[in-house]
């Protein structure tokens, strides 16, 4: 409460007097959670960062309209999701591959679901339980299900279930009653209830324990850059997807994936380097180049688990955001 909380209070004074610094100050303890909720409203972390930073600035500018009884938190959460939708309603849901419908937009104009960056989430100052929440909100299916929402029903599922905020919060954030956000959860519940996996990866990681998980994953890319391609399809689930986002094309099963590793990725030598995104178990991938004689950045690969087989890899071929998580864009022999 900034009424009863003399540091709180003068921060808000000073900034409404015109002091930047202290709308920082203000701000800033909730500008990670806040763009990890853009990020699920928008399903890219450019537009969320987009979004924070238009909200931001709304919120310096009006600043005079928060009501100081409360904490700043939801306000700021009112003004992030209302910039969201209002950027859903200009630009659409965006996609995966293997989400393409006979209904979905024109190639040309499809918008690609993007990876998040685990850092962040947060991390130290967060509770083991928060964490777990925070990262099973921004699991690669539960934000690309999400993008099957239209805008409103979208918001108050992610603000109810994700977030925690009552259905009279969510009402008072989004201006609207309690019956129609109690109304538009139903019908979010029942639009995700079939696109969601039955176990979020979360709880399939918290059910391997810290070894058994870096076996899995060393096993994985060792594999690969052995180029062993029955190892790697001996690890996948009879029905496992592969996607490569923006390429549209993807692979189901041992015998598609199998033939296409072998007639494409597999003819290259590769290196991996484990990576932290959208609380999966992900690499970025290197590509050997001949010429350069190092290995170049190619894709980022999220991994979705069932039990200790990989049932799905998305592989983002967009080297370009490897700084975003940590990842060099070269490595050496």
């Amino acid at each position: 409460m900034l009424g009863n909380d003399a540091p709180g209070a003068r921060l808000l004074d000073a900034a409404r007097a015109g002091d930047p610094d202290a709308f920082g100050h203000l701000v800033d303890p909730f500008r990670g959670e806040l763009q990890a909720h853009c990020y699920r409203m928008l399903g890219s972390v450019h537009d969320a960062e987009d979004a924070i930073q238009e909200a931001l600035v709304r919120a310096w500018r009006g600043l005079e309209r928060f009501d100081d009884r409360g904490s700043i938190r939801p306000w700021l959460y009112k003004i992030a999701t209302n910039r969201c939708l209002t950027l859903i309603e200009r630009r659409g849901r965006r996609e995966l591959p293997t989400d393409l419908s006979p209904g979905a937009a024109p190639l040309a104009e499809t918008l690609w679901l993007e990876p998040y960056p685990d850092e962040g989430l947060g991390g130290a100052d967060l509770s083991p339980e928060a964490r777990y929440v925070a990262r099973e909100g921004v699991e690669l299916a539960f934000v690309a299900a999400l993008q099957h929402l239209s805008a409103r029903p979208r918001a108050v599922l992610v603000l109810r279930e994700v977030l925690g905020f009552s259905a009279r919060e969510v009402a008072d954030l989004l201006e609207t009653t309690v019956a129609s956000v109690n109304s538009a959860l139903q019908r979010a519940r029942k639009v995700l209830g079939g696109r969601l996996p039955g176990i979020s990866q979360q709880a399939t990681l918290r059910s391997l324990d810290e070894e058994s998980l870096r076996r899995l994953a060393d096993k994985y890319a060792t594999a690969w850059e052995i180029g062993d391609v029955e190892a790697i399809v001996a690890m996948l689930t009879d029905d496992a997807k592969y996607a490569m986002p923006p390429l549209t094309e993807w692979y189901e099963g041992h015998d598609g994936i199998r033939a296409f590793l072998v007639e494409r990725p597999l003819t290259r030598r590769w290196r991996f380097l484990r990576a932290n995104a959208n609380g999966q178990l992900a690499f970025g991938t290197y590509m050997w180049d001949e010429d350069r004689a190092v290995y170049v950045a190619a894709g980022l690969d999220l991994l979705a688990l069932r039990g200790t087989k990989i049932a799905e890899v998305v592989s983002f071929l967009t080297p370009e955001i490897f700084a975003m998580f940590g990842l060099p864009d070269e490595i050496t022999e």
